[in-house]
């Protein structure tokens, strides 16, 4: 995924969740994404229990995590 493509969908506001980067200026943070991965969820439960998030979002979370 691209340097482009992640500023696309990761998003920080001073004012929303602390600063903390955040998915298409959305309450749901990249920790937040990770938090559920590192548990054991996987992808589709993740989008299962959030269906305004996407694949894309989630890729994008790791590669902004990995940069």
């Amino acid at each position: 995924m691209s340097e482009q493509d992640i500023a696309k969908i990761i998003t920080i506001e001073p004012g929303k969740r602390g600063g903390k980067p955040c998915i298409r200026g959305m309450r749901i943070t990249v920790y937040d994404v990770l938090e559920y991965l590192a548990s054991g969820m996987t992808d589709r439960e993740i989008l299962d229990d959030f269906p305004y998030l996407t694949q894309q979002d989630i890729l994008a979370c790791l590669s902004f995590a990995a940069k």
